[in-house]
């Protein structure tokens, strides 16, 4: 065996190593490939369904928002509607006329004076309650109509006022009301 088959055979089993070493650093950096591309496949398919959760959750909260501001619209035009109908009446109130008037009036007195001993009116009205109450007319108040009957010593005031009348059958008419206006 001369010097150089042992060179060849050492060059050969070199050769083989280095061939061994190379395929299996191939295959490590495939296998280390392979795993990054399916770590970046699920990253990627977290983002992806993380954003469509977010852009479901963002499409409810629009939603959601938009059915409140609609509802919001809803009541104020509701509310709108129901405040034009209680000044309709107080305007219909107001413009009654003389005789109407007079027979409201007397009716509340002559069912009410014996409650008391002083009586106040708006000031259109003064003449009209002087002349058929017999109770101490005692001033005006600040009303659209009506009278307030107050006993002696002024601790027990019955206000019999249109605007307090329209109002306690404005709140237990309201939901009656609305019923008819908005069905």
């Amino acid at each position: 065996m001369g010097l150089e088959t042992v060179i060849k055979d050492i060059m050969d089993a070199a050769q083989a190593e280095v061939t061994m070493i190379n395929a299996g650093a191939d295959s490590e950096v495939s296998q280390i490939l392979d795993e990054a591309r399916q770590t970046a496949k699920n990253i990627m398919g977290d983002r992806l369904a993380k954003a469509e959760d977010d852009i479901k959750r963002l499409r409810q909260q629009e939603t959601s928002s938009a059915n409140l501001e609609v509802k919001r619209a809803m009541l104020n035009a509701r509310k709108e509607v129901l405040d034009k109908v209680y000044n309709n009446a107080v305007e219909s109130i107001v413009s009654l006329p003389a005789e109407k008037q007079e027979e409201l009036l007397k009716a509340i007195i002559e069912e009410n004076e014996g409650n008391g001993s002083k009586i106040y009116s708006n000031k259109d009205s003064e003449e009209l309650v002087r002349k058929l109450s017999s109770l101490e007319y005692a001033g005006n108040v600040d009303c659209i109509g009506g009278v307030v009957i107050e006993n002696n010593d002024g601790t027990v005031r019955l206000d019999y006022t249109y605007d307090i009348i329209l109002k306690n059958v404005n709140e237990q008419s309201l939901k009656q009301t609305s019923d008819i206006l908005f069905g």
